[in-house]
């Protein structure tokens, strides 16, 4: 049986210093691995870490083929993770990062449980274009279902731009990804489930199986609209979202 723990343990130390591992050796269930998840950021918040909200993970259908999965995943975000809106984050704090273009939701009340897509934008206070740093700690970025699961979904740091109006439709903004100026991501907020509020609906699913309800203030992540693009010192990231602005941040060694 797996020592979860231990596991959860080593994980956290891994994302701490940055240090890459092989994959998990021992098999363990989706609900050992959220487990694990809970338990090694449970470390983080020991250490003074607050949750501010959560990722939503696997939110193209393109994402769930590869993976060969059915449903989406989730991480958790605390405080120590979020990268200032045209700030700077170090390179070296991570192992294999990328990023990610996505829209976040900042909530004005508590979310849980069934919900159909309006309920969930009722709860919203703003929307806002965002930006993922994913970084698995396993060897060539290469892991299953439940060693991603139990890595925190591979969240390590975000970026939040302006925030707007919660009212406008969100279903098929157009995205633009640059690097140092460069174009190197073209795509739609269409591609998180047809709808990021969808996203959301699912993430408030999740809540109520963990028993951990989404709280007010807290930013939930509606997940990647694109493949993920592999960072390197010297860029300067930028997401540009249609009718909702441009958040960007600087890689630094």
């Amino acid at each position: 049986m797996a020592d979860i723990q231990a596991l959860a343990n080593h994980l956290d130390d891994a994302a701490r210093n940055a240090t890459e591992i092989a994959q998990l050796s021992e098999p363990i269930s989706l609900q050992e691995a959220y487990e694990i998840q809970k338990r090694s950021v449970g470390r983080r918040l020991s250490r003074g870490e607050r949750q501010v909200g959560i990722k939503m993970g696997f939110t193209s259908r393109d994402k769930m083929v590869q993976m060969g999965v059915h449903d989406m995943i989730w991480g958790r975000l605390t405080d120590a993770m979020i990268v200032e809106d045209g700030g700077s984050t170090s390179f070296r704090k991570y192992v294999h990062p990328r990023i990610e273009p996505e829209v976040a939701f900042l909530l004005k009340r508590e979310l849980i449980g069934t919900v159909t897509p309006l309920q969930a934008l009722s709860a919203v206070e703003a929307i806002a274009p965002a930006i993922e740093v994913i970084d698995s700690r396993y060897k060539a970025f290469k892991f299953s279902l439940t060693d991603v699961v139990a890595d925190n979904s591979s969240s390590s740091g975000f970026v939040v731009g302006p925030w707007h109006r919660p009212d406008l439709d969100s279903s098929n903004l157009g995205i633009v990804v640059s690097f140092n100026g460069a174009i190197v991501l073209v795509g739609s907020t269409a591609a998180i489930l047809g709808n990021p509020l969808r996203s959301l609906v699912a993430a408030a699913r999740f809540a109520a199986q963990a028993d951990e309800p989404l709280r007010p203030g807290w930013i939930v992540m509606a997940g990647g609209a694109s493949h993920a693009e592999a960072l390197s010192p010297g860029l300067w990231v930028e997401c540009e979202v249609q009718h909702l602005g441009r958040t960007g941040f600087s890689v630094v060694e």
